[in-house]
């Protein structure tokens, strides 16, 4: 069974830093490229990274391009991603998720709150 579990979220203040986790099992996390989505309060889900299978090709959506980094430990079956300069517009609910032969998987999610 696919299981994604994050943690790592909080309440923070602007310009602040925080690196979430997603800890991967149920599948062979090495061949997988992964995602980072968010969904803030009456918004669409967002793509906000992906990382190739081998964690050495990312990419980021504009509105994190600088301040966001993700990153893949296939030995420790981990996902992070890694976000700086938080503004009060990061906040929202992360989930770690993967295309996995063919399904869609995400996590439970952890809850970001940027707010002074």
């Amino acid at each position: 069974e696919v299981q994604l579990e994050e943690s790592g979220g909080g309440l923070v203040q602007p310009g602040e830093s925080l690196t979430l986790s997603c800890v991967a099992s149920g599948f062979t996390f090495s061949s997988y490229s992964m995602r980072w989505v968010r969904q803030a309060p009456g918004k669409e889900l967002e793509r906000v990274a992906d990382i190739s299978s081998g964690g050495s090709f990312s990419e980021y959506s504009d509105s994190v391009k600088g301040r966001f980094t993700i990153s893949k430990d296939n030995a420790k079956k981990t996902l992070y991603l890694r976000m700086t300069d938080l503004k009060p517009e990061d906040t929202a609910v992360y989930y770690c998720a993967a295309d996995i032969v063919g399904r869609k998987y995400r996590g439970q999610g952890t809850q970001v709150t940027v707010s002074s």
